[in-house]
């Protein structure tokens, strides 16, 4: 296997473990609420909690990675992430899972830049959107596994249980330690001695147009998580209250809308290689506000489920799109620390939707949260314009 596929292969297995550790919580959200007698904003603050560490994550093991090399350091990441989600099993009270989820976000928060990283630099920039759409879909197979590990687990072992599987990417961290070479590209520049001194956070605000580059991103990457988390950790709770929904029913939901989504990055990547950011991001952005707004309408199992398809098509497609983007306006020395920072920023106060979200459900229905998701939609598009004049034209140049 040569080092692209190599490195593929590495960041969709990091990606998929990290994607199934962070929809344990959404399978688990129901047990927990009554274990600890909490209400229902307060169990959206566990996912919040993990976002702010994934935040600091991204952050430190960014100029790490810029630092020390990508391989090392992302084994690290994914090493930190497997403990907190197995101690978030052995916890005894809701301030033990905070601390814990936040151990296991230090963690996530690193992976995921680290491998978009990896990837960046190992394949050519016009393929770079698909490379990075070949990744994001890892986080959906965990998606999948999460639920399909949920349907087994949760009725019979309960949820500490579940939590516990997540001791696994220990083993997966071995493996990379072992079978991954590092970024030839990082290892070029260290030679040159361009690295030393770099990786600073304060470079993706050198400049004005970097500032507002960097901004631009963060806002777009606070709406992709904010409506990821909206759809996928509440909705769930939402079928089994509206429409009547078993566990075993709403994780088919789960692995319908996941199916969507794979699918929709792995359209989007392409997509985004061959027409360029603005018609990707722009078409997707507008058919992902109206599919949330209309899905509200859905009613009977089909409807839900294709419904859910559709959603998590444009909803998420998206997704593969951020890697490649945020990879292609910043240099080799600051790459995983962009990366990282930015997504991981959107991650942070994105994830605070969940909280909002539960605050929405608590006095109205699914109808106005959809309204809330279809409107955040449209804020992106609206920022992405901006972004268009500035940087679309950096981008293609790199293609």
């Amino acid at each position: 296997m040569d080092y692209r596929k190599k490195t593929v292969v590495a960041s969709v297995a990091g990606l998929t473990l990290e994607g199934m550790d962070i929809m344990f919580i959404s399978f688990a959200m129901t047990m927990i609420i009554s274990e600890f007698n909490i209400d229902l904003a307060t169990g959206g603050l566990i996912s919040s909690i993990t976002n702010m560490g994934m935040l600091l994550g991204g952050i430190i093991f960014g100029i790490l990675a810029d630092k020390y090399g990508r391989v090392k350091v992302f084994t690290y990441t994914v090493l930190l992430f497997a403990i907190g989600t197995a101690l978030t099993g052995l916890a005894t009270n809701i301030e033990q899972v905070y601390i814990y989820r936040f151990i296991a976000g230090l963690g996530a928060g690193g992976e995921y830049g680290i491998g978009m990283a990896l990837v960046a630099e190992a394949w050519p920039k016009n393929k770079q959107g698909r490379a990075s759409s070949y990744v994001s879909v890892g986080a959906q197979y965990g998606v999948i596994l999460a639920a399909l590990l949920s349907a087994i687990i949760l009725p019979t072992l309960g949820w500490r249980a579940l939590f516990l599987v997540g001791v696994l990417p220990v083993i997966f961290a071995i493996i990379v330690r072992k079978n991954l070479g590092e970024s030839p590209e990082w290892l070029a520049a260290q030679k040159n001695k361009k690295i030393n001194n770099k990786g600073k956070l304060a470079q993706l605000f050198e400049t004005p147009r970097t500032t507002m580059t960097t901004i631009s991103l963060i806002i777009m990457a606070t709406v992709q998580i904010a409506g990821y988390n909206g759809l996928m950790i509440w909705l769930p709770s939402m079928l089994q209250k509206s429409q009547g929904l078993s566990v075993s029913s709403s994780a088919l939901w789960t692995i319908s809308t996941a199916v969507g989504m794979i699918i929709g990055m792995l359209v989007f990547g392409r997509f985004m290689d061959r027409f360029g950011a603005k018609r990707a991001f722009g078409i997707f952005l507008l058919a992902s506000a109206g599919a949330v707004f209309l899905y509200s309408y859905a009613t009977g199992s089909i409807a839900i489920l294709i419904g859910g398809a559709v959603v998590g098509f444009f909803s998420n497609g998206m997704f593969a799109g951020y890697g490649a983007l945020i990879s292609s306006f910043y240099p080799v020395q600051i790459r995983s620390t962009a990366t990282n920072t930015i997504f991981n920023f959107g991650r942070a106060i994105g994830g605070f939707s969940p909280v909002f979200v539960g605050y929405i459900l608590q006095s109205y229905d699914m109808t106005v949260v959809m309204i809330y998701l279809a409107a955040l939609y449209c804020i992106s598009f609206l920022v992405m314009l901006t972004l268009k004049e500035a940087q679309t034209r950096l981008y293609n140049r790199l293609k």
